[in-house]
């Protein structure tokens, strides 16, 4: 039998894949910007990692930057909780003939078989709630190898409230702390529409 914690993740998983598969049923993806990222090319531009290596895109959606990093020698692991996203992506990388990894699961549940040499981190951290985010970070270090890296787009909203949820840095600085992690890169910015931003960083794994 599920104890009560186990019951409250697993009907917390049902609830967040039904909220975000209604977004995409309905065509609620104002944050798709219907290709990859311009972050994306800021980490490949200085990114150690050497082409084969595993990287997950957590809260991949329909997943432009999966295959982009395919196509660019990578193998990618992308990541999503609902279902209509996971189908698309992995209809498209059939067509491409891309070599990619595509799971539907709660991001605060799931982990790789064996540690992972990258993530790509742009939509999850600023897509929950504050209150979830140090769960979120011991599963971004779970997931990587020591010395992996995470490049992280942390979201600028100068607002409060979400989604997207607003990463003050000082906040960052203190979820993502120096005993775990060595902030390598800062990479720049990107721009959103409305005055939001994304600002750029390479984090490595300790």
């Amino acid at each position: 039998m599920q104890n009560s914690e186990e019951s409250l993740a697993v009907n917390a998983a049902l609830d967040a894949e039904a909220d975000w598969e209604s977004r995409y049923q309905e065509g609620s993806t104002r944050w798709d910007r219907g290709g990859p990222s311009p972050s994306l090319e800021a980490w490949l531009a200085i990114t150690d990692l050497a082409k084969g290596a595993r990287i997950v895109v957590p809260g991949c959606g329909f997943g432009h930057e999966v295959p982009a990093l395919a196509r660019h020698g990578y193998y990618p692991i992308g990541l999503d909780v609902a279902p209509t996203p996971v189908r698309h992506l992995r209809e498209q990388l059939e067509r491409e003939g891309l070599e990619a990894e595509v799971v539907q699961a709660d991001m605060l549940a799931w982990q790789p078989e064996t540690p992972v040499d990258g993530v790509y981190e742009q939509t999850s951290l600023c897509a929950i709630p504050p209150e979830q985010w140090p769960a979120y970070e011991q599963q971004l270090h779970a997931w990587l190898r020591p010395d992996g890296e995470l490049f992280a787009c942390f979201m600028q909203t100068g607002r409060e409230g979400g989604p997207p949820f607003h990463c003050e840095m000082a906040d960052m600085r203190a979820l993502f702390p120096d005993s775990r992690w060595e902030w390598r890169n800062d990479a720049g910015r990107t721009e959103h529409t409305n005055g939001k931003f994304e600002l750029l960083h390479r984090l490595i794994r300790r």
